[in-house]
This record gives C-alpha cells, structure tokens and sequence, in this order.
C-alpha cells in the first residue's frame, strides 16, 4: 500500500513539474507577446524528450538571461529554482550544468526563425500612418561586438589586428536591417572584423532579401556606392544617404531644379575585386541620381522629383537616420549585447539572436502599447519598456491575479523620450577609470611576474 502510495505521488509530482514548466514558458510568450507568437514557438519546436529543460522552458530562460541586469546562467537556473519553491514542488539543483547542455540543443535556426517571425508581426501592427508617405524605410548601420577570449572564438572572430595575442579579445562585425517606423530588426548579419569580404558592404550583400519594391532604404555615407544603388534601383527599392567623401559634388553641373538640388548622372566605375565578370556587365553604365545640399550635408537619393519629395522632406528624413544609432545602443547597452557571454562561435551567434529575439519582443510590446495610446512608436522608452516588463514578469511571484495587459500596455506608455533634434554631445569619457595600468600581456604571464615581483604601484589619478 505504501509503495502504491509513494508511485502515485511521484506521479503526480512530474504532471505537476511539467505542468508549472509550460505554464511558465507559455507566461513568458503570452503576456510578452500575444498567442500567435506561441503559436510560432510550437511550430518551430524540434523532436525533444520531455525533461526538466524543455526547448520552450530553455528559450524563455535565455531570453530572461537577455532582458537581465544578471544575464549569467546562474542567475537563471537560481530564477527557475525560486520559481518551482513558490509553486509548492521540490527545489533541484542550482547547478547550471543542465541549463547549459540544453542551451547548448537548443537549435538556433528555431531562435533565427523566431527572431525574424518576431519582426514581421511588428510589422502587420504597423498602421500605414506610421509609414513615411506610406512607404516603409528601412534604416541600414553596422557594429561590433567582442566575445570572451577562447581558442574558439579567436579562430572564427580574430581580435584587432592592432591587439597583441593574449592581450585582446574576439571582435565580430554586425550589419542590421531596422524598421524605422517601430525600429523591428528586419534581419542581422554577423562575420568578423576584418579579412577578405567582412566589411559592412559585404555583409550588407547578404541581407538585401529584406528590401521589397518600394521600400526606401537609409543610411550613412559609407553606402553611398555606386554598384549598392544600382542594386537598390534594379529591386524598386530607392535610398537616401550621405554623400560619400570621396566624391566631389558639383552644382553647377547636371540638370538643376532648386537651390543646391540637382540631378546628374553618374558613370559605372571599373570592376572591384569582390563583383563578378557577369555581375559588372549586368550593371548599368550609368544611374541618374539628386544630390541636394541641406545644411552641411550634400545627400544623394533616387527620389529624382521634388514635387514629390521636396528637399524639406528629404532634410527631415535624414535627420531619422539617427535612430539607427539610438537601436543599437539598446540592443547592446540596454539589453547588454555589446560584449557576449558564449565561449563557442556557435553559441555566441545564438546568443545573438537571442538578443535579437529579445529586443524584438520588446519592440512588439511597445508597438502594442503605442496604438493604444495613439502615439508613435519611436516616441516610447524602449529601456522603461524593459524596465516594465521585468517588474511585471515578477508578478507570477508575488500574486495568483490575473494577467491585466490593458494596463501593462498603459504603464508602457506613460514614459515618452524627449524631442532633441540637432543634439550634439562630445565623444569623451567624464568619469575617470581606477587608477591601474591596462594589462599588456597575457593574464598567465601577469600573475607569474606578480607572484615574482610583486604588484606594481597604481597609476596617479
């Protein structure tokens, strides 16, 4: 009888783990998004045993990790220990060794999948009011991240060249794909920093799948290429970006149509390196295009009318250009991508997307809050959002009440950022750092000729 007695209570003991693993999971999905992104998540779920550390319970974690001050792996086997306490079932091990073999089957083309899913149901929240004319403009920038220093990540993500070896760290080149109009990443490319076809027009190449006919695309100077718009041109896709200091604008030639406002045809230059035989003979010899001069900036488009477009407008859209800047500063500042935590390559692009993924979400709530409050996008706090959220998500601990998303959405919405254009600031450090030499050979090397020599003396501040 005791043995009978003891069998059922282990059963209902793993019904009852399993039970508070999904509902966790699913917590996390649906108050963050909504049930279609749920219904993602279980479309894009591989064969799996049924563990403690299922491939939904794992990406709820990870994007915890992500959305975390502490986005240590111990901090979130330590969450899910708490949270089976509070839900009356025997605590397990606090041992990360588990999570870390599961994050590790985690498939990442499931995060990728989700990642990009995840912006384009930003995208179909996306009334046509928050468009520019009605079209959609993609904002286009690249980044570096660094990595911890392993074997591993230095043979896929070389350091600076410019580093000793043993003294830097792996450093990987991102270029994204943003919507302006609720700063979704569309997608993201990732390579090393330097070496043959890893620069940002390289890597560029591999996300121009995310240009439809009639978007616009904008970026800095470093696009302004001539074969980069002729590629744009042959998709039905216009740009507007800087002008590339290289080239010498001259008003008195080409066709003008306004003050400082132009049109003039630019000649097919000779055949770089990286472009194929067939690919330079397919590109036109020559591409029309407007360079008009606003303030100190001379920008070059493809919108040749200036009944259409006139040069205001096109002043006023650049100056968008700017939030390209402001996202990618969340997503490594707020969310904490700029240094990854991954000691693989292969979990270090997956951490990527994770963030990628997070960030998203994130963009997803802010996009739900702003229709509500009938307010743009770009006007809410993307780091109050965050801050909401990871003091909503606690609720689960402290009540049995019900989800209240209205009022989740409200508080998102009280916080809007301020209205500062043509702000500059100085790219300086005010905050001094402690007064210690940097470490100029390898950490090994360094403690011997202390346990040598000693410390040496700390720097005057």
């Amino acid at each position: 009888m005791e043995h009978n007695f003891n069998r059922r209570s282990a059963q209902q003991q793993r019904l009852l783990s399993k039970h508070v693993q999904t509902v966790d999971a699913n917590h996390f999905f649906n108050l963050l998004t909504n049930s279609q992104m749920l219904d993602m998540v279980e479309d894009q779920l591989p064969e799996h045993r049924e563990r403690k550390f299922t491939p939904t319970v794992v990406l709820a974690m990870f994007l915890g990790q992500a959305m975390s001050a502490d986005g240590s792996c111990q901090n979130a086997v330590n969450t899910a220990v708490i949270r089976r306490v509070l839900a009356g079932m025997k605590p397990g091990s606090t041992n990360t060794s588990g999570y870390c073999q599961a994050r590790l089957r985690l498939p990442q083309e499931m995060v990728t999948t989700l990642a990009r899913q995840s912006a384009m149901l930003v995208n179909e929240q996306t009334p046509r009011q928050w468009l520019w004319r009605g079209r959609r403009v993609k904002l286009v920038d690249g980044t570096t991240v660094s990595m911890p220093d392993t074997a591993e990540n230095q043979a896929r993500f070389p350091q600076h060249g410019q580093q000793q070896p043993g003294i830097g760290f792996p450093l990987a080149r991102l270029v994204g794909v943003i919507d302006l109009s609720n700063g979704a990443v569309v997608d993201i490319a990732m390579g090393p920093y330097q070496g043959k076809g890893t620069g940002e027009h390289g890597l560029f190449r591999e996300l121009k799948e995310c240009f439809v006919e009639g978007d616009v695309m904008l970026a800095d100077s470093y696009y302004c290429s001539y074969f980069l718009i002729a590629d744009m041109l042959r998709c039905g896709v216009d740009i507007l970006f800087e002008q590339h200091g290289a080239r010498i604008t001259d008003f008195r030639r080409g066709e003008r149509i306004g003050a400082r406002d132009h049109l003039v045809c630019w000649s097919k230059p000779a055949r770089p390196a990286w472009m194929s035989v067939q690919a330079y003979h397919d590109c036109p010899d020559e591409i029309k295009v407007r360079e008009v001069k606003v303030g100190k900036k001379v920008l070059v488009t493809t919108l040749l009318s200036p009944r259409k477009t006139p040069k205001a407008e096109l002043e006023k859209l650049y100056w968008q250009r700017w939030n390209v800047e402001l996202d990618l500063r969340n997503i490594k500042t707020t969310l904490g991508m700029e240094v990854l935590s991954c000691k693989t390559p292969r979990m270090c692009e997956k951490e990527l997307w994770v963030y990628v993924l997070a960030y998203n979400l994130i963009r997803l709530l802010m996009a739900e809050a702003a229709l509500q409050a009938d307010v743009l996008p770009r006007q809410l706090s993307f780091k109050h959002t965050v801050q909401i959220w990871v003091a909503w998500s606690q609720r689960q601990f402290l009540s049995a009440a019900g989800e209240d998303a209205a009022t989740l959405l409200m508080l998102i919405a009280q916080i809007r950022v301020g209205d500062r254009p043509g702000r500059v600031e100085p790219r300086a450090v005010k905050r001094r750092p402690k007064p210690y030499p940097r470490l100029d050979k390898p950490r090994r090397q360094a403690r011997m000729e202390i346990e040598k020599y000693g410390h040496t003396k700390k720097l005057r501040a």
